[in-house]
C-alpha cells in the first residue's frame, strides 16, 4: 500500500459517481484531473480539480489528458438503452488506453453488477473490462450494485466475486454512490486490490474505517486472463467480434 499522492485522471468526471470520486481523491490528498468536453460541463466539479478538455470518442484529443498521470478512474457510461454503448462504454476505454501508448497507469474501472449476464448493455461494459486486463496495467474493476438503495443502517461495504447476481433489480445488491467513489479511490493505493475484479454491495452494519483487509480477501484474476476470476465463460474469445479481438491484441501489444 502506498501513501504517495497520485495524479489521477477522471473519465466521466461530471457524472453522479465521477463528481464524488473527484472530491474523494482530493480529500485523500491526490491531484484530480477531470476530463470534460467543454468548460461549461466542469462547473459542477470541485473547484480544486484541474480541468482538461477532450472528447472521449476522439482519440486525437486525449493526449494532454493522459500526459503524466499516475492513475485513471473510469466512471463514464452511456445511458441505459442508448445506442452509444459501443462508442462510449467500450471505445472510451480503448481510446484512453491508446492515448497512453504503453505508459503505465493504475486503473480503476467501474462497470456494473451482472455484467456477465449477456445483454448488449452489459456486453460492451464487459468488453471494456477485457481491454483493461489485456493492457497489462495494474487495475481494479468494480461492479457496483444499485445506487443509493441502501437502508439507513446498510453501509457495511461487501466485496463479492464471480458475478452471480443477475436479477436485474435491487435484489442484486445496493450501494451508496459515495461508497462507490471511496472504493474506486482506495483501490488505487492498495497492493491487495491490484488485478482484481469485484462486485460491490452494502450489507447492514456500519461502514468500515479501512478497506485494505477487504481487498486482501479477494482472489486475483488469473495472469493473462481477459476475464475476472470465477466469471462465467459465456463470451468465448473465438466467438467475439473481429474488431474486439483486434483491439485486445492491440492493447496487449502496447504493454
Amino acid at each position: 500500500m502506498t501513501n504517495e499522492p497520485l495524479t489521477i485522471l477522471f473519465v466521466g468526471a461530471t457524472g453522479s459517481i465521477g463528481r464524488l470520486a473527484v472530491t474523494e481523491a482530493l480529500r485523500q490528498g491526490h491531484t484530480a484531473r477531470a476530463l470534460v468536453r467543454n468548460e461549461r460541463r466542469a462547473r459542477s466539479l470541485d473547484d480544486r480539480a484541474h480541468v482538461v478538455i477532450g472528447d472521449l470518442t476522439r482519440p486525437e484529443t486525449l493526449t494532454a489528458a493522459v500526459d503524466g498521470v499516475d492513475a485513471i478512474v473510469f466512471t463514464h457510461g452511456a445511458p441505459y438503452g442508448s445506442s452509444d454503448l459501443e462508442a462510449v462504454d467500450y471505445a472510451g476505454v480503448r481510446n484512453i488506453l491508446t492515448a497512453l501508448d504503453g505508459r503505465r497507469a493504475r486503473i480503476a474501472l467501474m462497470t456494473a453488477i451482472g455484467v456477465t449476464a449477456r445483454a448488449e448493455y452489459y456486453d460492451w461494459k464487459r468488453r471494456s473490462e477485457r481491454l483493461v486486463r489485456a493492457s497489462g496495467n495494474p487495475y481494479t474493476i468494480v461492479r457496483p450494485g444499485w445506487f443509493d438503495y441502501n437502508d439507513n443502517n446498510q453501509l457495511q461495504i461487501t466485496l463479492l466475486q464471480g458475478d452471480t447476481r443477475h436479477a436485474g433489480n435491487s435484489s442484486d445488491g445496493v450501494i451508496a454512490r459515495h461508497q462507490i467513489a471511496r472504493v474506486l479511490i482506495d483501490s488505487l493505493t492498495s497492493d491487495n486490490a491490484a488485478n482484481t475484479t469485484l462486485e460491490l454491495v452494502a450489507e447492514h452494519g456500519p461502514e468500515q474505517p479501512c478497506l485494505d483487509p477487504l481487498f486482501a480477501r479477494l482472489d486475483r484474476d488469473p495472469n493473462g486472463s481477459i476475464d475476472g476470476v470465477r466469471d462465467q465463460q459465456n463470451l468465448p474469445l473465438d466467438a467475439e467480434l473481429e474488431s474486439v479481438v483486434a483491439d485486445l491484441e492491440d492493447a496487449a501489444d502496447r504493454t
